[in-house]
């Protein structure tokens, strides 16, 4: 038998937005255009595979979930699971690879499992390729608070963050990302989170629009924070980027920006000449120093750096569920702090500022 989960999630959305539209009517342009977003996902003409991926979801089993975790590292699902509620939850989930972020956890540890022994089965667990809950573990301790607060999550990918900004307590997430199959992975999550994230009155808190940000409308002003974690890089324009997400936040509102950084003063900045650790789509990376001056120039204020780490191969790697090309194949086999181009290995930071 066949899920409504997309159908319901989208319906969710809808009736969020309609509400939160009577307090900010600036919520009513992404409202008229919310049909034709939704509906470009799912077109094959767009994307080859969406017909695929919506299969794959539909067809996902009813559990009986007893709990669900949204503010662990591990995203756990707390269920019982017979071997071929497994085996088939298993096979339509390993029809949404690559998965990149997470992790999930979707079954019950044998501890815990009050099962016969005929009927046991180990839980499922998508060891995704980036430990995502590592990059929360460094993120979460210099948040002001997400209790109460609307937010919004660019380029959140399967959605690992959102689900856990919801489990801090979060009002509203919306998870913006273009990706057809994240757009899928979130679902499948949200088939089985169902109402675990629910306000008392039943309405969902978490929320998945397949759009980047340039798509939305400009100067909304809808949101307490705003996340943007591994996105600018992927920017022509970084001040283009940084100035839309200035636009989405209210006043007084928080923005949490995590991107590549390399070491150097305020006017060092490393623009790629072809591939940076394999990908083609880099454009900047700035130094600490140099983005904190970004973006106080487009109108930020008490911008400070909480963090700063390499990126080990412990932290993104090849996985049973992201099975392809990683971090170790893309640095100098003769020098870790290289990339196999010869620049600077991957370094994050992470900038909090205030609008």
């Amino acid at each position: 038998m066949l899920n409504d989960t997309i159908t319901h999630a989208e319906r969710e959305l809808y009736l969020t937005l309609l509400e939160l539209a009577q307090q900010q009517p600036s919520a009513y342009k992404w409202l008229t255009q919310l049909p034709t977003w939704l509906n470009d996902i799912k077109d094959k003409a767009n994307y080859a595979h969406a017909p695929a991926y919506q299969a794959s979801v539909v067809r996902l089993p009813d559990l009986t979930i007893d709990k669900v975790s949204l503010d662990s590292d591990i995203l756990t699902i707390d269920a019982a699971l017979t071997d071929s509620e497994r085996k088939q939850t298993t096979a339509l989930l390993k029809q949404l690879m690559p998965w990149r972020k997470g992790p999930f956890q979707i079954g019950r540890s044998q501890a815990n499992n009050s099962q016969s022994s005929s009927e046991k089965s180990e839980p499922i667990f998508i060891d995704t390729e980036w430990h995502s809950d590592w990059k929360w573990q460094r993120v979460a301790p210099h948040l002001g608070t997400l209790k109460g607060r609307r937010v919004l999550d660019v380029g959140g990918g399967s959605g690992y963050h959102g689900w856990r900004m919801a489990g801090a307590g979060a009002d509203t997430v919306i998870i913006i990302d273009p990706s057809c199959l994240f757009y899928h992975q979130f679902m499948a999550i949200r088939h089985f989170v169902g109402s675990a994230d629910a306000h008392d009155t039943g309405r969902y808190r978490t929320h998945y629009i397949p759009v980047p940000l340039e798509a939305l409308p400009e100067h909304s002003q809808l949101f307490d924070t705003v996340f943007s974690m591994g996105v600018l890089y992927h920017r022509q324009s970084p001040f283009e980027h940084l100035q839309q997400l200035r636009g989405q936040l209210v006043k007084g509102g928080e923005l949490v920006l995590e991107t590549l950084v390399v070491e150097g003063d305020a006017n060092t900045v490393l623009v790629p000449h072809d591939r940076y650790a394999q990908m083609n789509n880099v454009y900047f990376l700035p130094s600490v120093a140099a983005l904190m001056g970004w973006l106080e120039k487009v109108g930020f204020t008490e911008v400070r750096c909480v963090d700063v780490a390499v990126t080990s191969t412990h932290e993104q790697r090849k996985t049973e569920w992201m099975s392809y090309h990683s971090l170790a194949d893309f640095l100098d086999p003769n020098d870790a702090t290289k990339t196999i181009e010869g620049y600077p290995a991957p370094m994050r930071a992470t900038l909090i500022a205030k609008k």
